[in-house]
């Protein structure tokens, strides 16, 4: 089980990640203002649902 939380948790900060570096890349590239600040939000949320996913993990496992 435990091993099963870490591959869903280690999913959940690739996905933050991966947001964060699109994000980024947008910004230096001089692209798309709105899109930029679209996907800042998102990870945004992604972190958000990345924190609940620990705490929920961390209860259960207590």
């Amino acid at each position: 089980m435990s091993q099963l939380f870490n591959m869903i948790l280690s999913g959940a900060l690739v996905l933050v990640a991966g947001v964060l570096l699109l994000g980024l890349v947008n910004v230096w590239r001089g692209g798309n203002p709105r899109e930029s600040q679209e996907l800042m939000r998102w990870r945004v949320g992604l972190q958000l649902g990345a924190i609940l996913l620990i705490l929920a993990i961390l209860a259960f496992r207590h």
